[in-house]
C-alpha cells in the first residue's frame, strides 16, 4: 500500500519542523511543499532541509501551492503559515477544492467560529462538498489550556469552574510570532500596538475558551482578554527574536470566560523568550473545581516547539480518516504518539 502523502506549505520554524519529524515516521511520505523563500526556488525539501533521502523521491519546493500540490496524489496539505483565520481562509479554500484534507497549525482555527463564523461555515460547506477534513490544531490551543482540561473533566460528577495557566518559553518559534507578540520593541510601542490592534499577543484565548464551553456544555456570553508586557531586565536572545534590557521580551495575558453572568473559564498564560535568564520556571497548571477537584502540574512547561510539530505529525493521520467538514479536536480520537504506520491509521487497513 502506498504512503499516506503530504504537501506542506510554509517551511518555517514549525513546518521545517514538522517535515523533519515525518521523515522519521513510518508510511508517510513528503512529496512536495510551498514556500515564498527565495532561498528555496526549485530546490527539493530533503536537500534544502538537510534531510537524508533514504531513497525517497523528490519533493519540489514551489511558490505556489496548485503547483506543489501537482504531484498527485496528496492526501492531506499541512498549512503553516498564518495565525488567523481571515489569512489561513483562502488558503484552506484554494486545497480544499483540489480535494485535499488540510491540516493547520494557524491558532485561531482551532475554533474557527468563536470569531470568524462566516469564514467557518464556508470551509465546512466546501470540505463536504469537495469530500475532504479540515482541522486547526497545535500545542495551544489543541492541547494544554482546553482540550487537557476537557480530558481531564472526564473524571468529575460535577465542574463549576476551569483555571489553565501555561508558562512558557517562545524561544522555539518563528518570526511571525515574535512579531505578534511585539518581542524587541519599547514598551511605549507595546502599548500603542495594544492600543490600535497591531499586536496580537497570544492568539487563541477566545478559541479555547469556546471550546471548552463547547465540550462542557456551558453558553459562553462574553470573553474578555487583557494582555500586560514582560520587560525584561537583562538582555535575551532567541533563534528568531531578541529583546535588550528593558525591551518587551513577551506578554502576561489573561482571559475569562463569562457563562450565565459568572465568570466560569479563567485563563493566564505569561510566554517571553529565554524565560531562565529571568529566573522563571516554566510549566502547565490546570485547576479544576468540583467534584472530586483536580489540580493538574507539568514542570517545566510541555516545549511549545515540539509539542506543536508532535501535535501536528501525530493528528495526520487522524485527519485523513476523519468524516468531512470543518472539525475540531473534540471530534477526533484521543491525541497519541503516533509511533506505528500511519496507513494503519489513515487508510484502516492492518499493516503486516
Amino acid at each position: 500500500m502506498r504512503e499516506v502523502r503530504v504537501v506542506l506549505w510554509g517551511l518555517g520554524a514549525m513546518g521545517s519542523g514538522i517535515a523533519r519529524l515525518l521523515s522519521r515516521r513510518k508510511g508517510v511520505l513528503v512529496v512536495g511543499a510551498c514556500d515564498i523563500n527565495p532561498d528555496y526556488a526549485g530546490r527539493n525539501l530533503y536537500d534544502a532541509l538537510n534531510i537524508p533521502r533514504e531513497g525517497r523521491p523528490d519533493a519540489p519546493i514551489k511558490s505556489d501551492i496548485l503547483e506543489a500540490l501537482a504531484n498527485k496524489p496528496v492526501d492531506v496539505c499541512v498549512i503553516a503559515t498564518n495565525s488567523f483565520v481571515k489569512d489561513v481562509y483562502p488558503k484552506v479554500l484554494k486545497v480544499v477544492a483540489e480535494g485535499v484534507n488540510v491540516l493547520t497549525i494557524a491558532e485561531e482555527m482551532a475554533w474557527p467560529w468563536a470569531q470568524s463564523p462566516d469564514m467557518a461555515l464556508d470551509m465546512h460547506i466546501m470540505a463536504v462538498q469537495n469530500k475532504v477534513s479540515v482541522l486547526g490544531t497545535g500545542i495551544n490551543p489543541g492541547m494544554m489550556m482546553d482540550l487537557l482540561a476537557v480530558c481531564l473533566s472526564g473524571a468529575q460528577t460535577e465542574l463549576s469552574q476551569v483555571h489553565c495557566e501555561r508558562v512558557n518559553s517562545l524561544s522555539p518559534f518563528g518570526k511571525a510570532v515574535m512579531e505578534e507578540q511585539g518581542i524587541g520593541i519599547t514598551p511605549e510601542a507595546f502599548e500603542q500596538g495594544v492600543s490600535d490592534g497591531s499586536l496580537a499577543g497570544h492568539v487563541g484565548f477566545e478559541e479555547s475558551i469556546h471550546m471548552m464551553a463547547s465540550a462542557f456544555g456551558w453558553p459562553v456570553e462574553e470573553v474578555k482578554t487583557r494582555m500586560r508586557p514582560i520587560i525584561t531586565q537583562v538582555d535575551r536572545k532567541a533563534s528568531h527574536g531578541e529583546a535588550k534590557a528593558g525591551q518587551v521580551a513577551g506578554v502576561d495575558m489573561t482571559g475569562q470566560g463569562i457563562v450565565m453572568g459568572e465568570e466560569k473559564i479563567t485563563m493566564r498564560h505569561p510566554q517571553q523568550i529565554e524565560p531562565q535568564l529571568a529566573g522563571v520556571e516554566t510549566g502547565d497548571y490546570i485547576t479544576l473545581k468540583g467534584a472530586p477537584p483536580i489540580e493538574m502540574a507539568i514542570r517545566p512547561e510541555v516545549d511549545g516547539g515540539l509539542g506543536t510539530i508532535a501535535m501536528a505529525c501525530n493528528t495526520l493521520p487522524f485527519v485523513v480518516a476523519a468524516k468531512p467538514g470543518l472539525l475540531t479536536m473534540l471530534d477526533l480520537p484521543v491525541p497519541r504518539c503516533v509511533m506505528g504506520d500511519y496507513r494503519a491509521i489513515a487508510f484502516g487497513e492492518e499493516m503486516a
